[in-house]
């Protein structure tokens, strides 16, 4: 079984056979990203590691389409939504609102959460249940109305 770094690699050899400018582009940029880690950590990151760096990744793009679309650019924000969709097909698949809603009601229920005041705990124990499937800023917002309105 191939690490997930050694499947976007053999991606980008694919990509570049192709000659697909904007998969390939994106798939440089996530090997950057994963190489810079390398360099800053002198380790090798695990495929744990690597769903963190393509999460932050789409999360970085994310906030730039909504940048663009606020200053009218809306080709840029394009290609940021493209370029979306080639990271996720790296990341595991995501998990609807109801899921979500499931998981987070069992995490509380567990650890006995009653307040505000359990919020960091509830997360400390959900996120690596959901991590790459997920976004973490929705699931914070549905902690907290939960535990607010409990």
């Amino acid at each position: 079984m191939a690490t997930l770094k050694e499947r976007i690699q053999d991606d980008m050899k694919t990509a570049m056979r192709a000659k697909e400018k904007a998969r390939l582009a994106t798939i440089r940029l996530a090997l950057a990203a994963i190489k810079q880690k390398e360099v800053d950590e002198r380790t090798t990151p695990n495929d744990e590691q690597v769903l963190a760096i393509l999460e932050k990744m789409v999360k970085q793009r994310r906030d730039s389409i909504k940048q663009y679309e606020d200053a009218g650019r809306q080709e840029l924000a394009d290609i940021e939504k493209a370029e979306i969709v080639i990271l996720q097909e790296y990341l595991p698949e995501q998990m609807d609102a109801a899921e979500l809603d499931a998981v987070v009601a069992e995490i509380i229920n567990s650890l006995s959460a009653t307040g505000p005041q359990d919020i960091g705990k509830v997360m400390g124990a959900l996120k690596p249940r959901i991590q790459g499937r997920a976004d973490m800023g929705q699931a914070s917002q549905l902690v907290k109305n939960k535990l607010t309105s409990a």
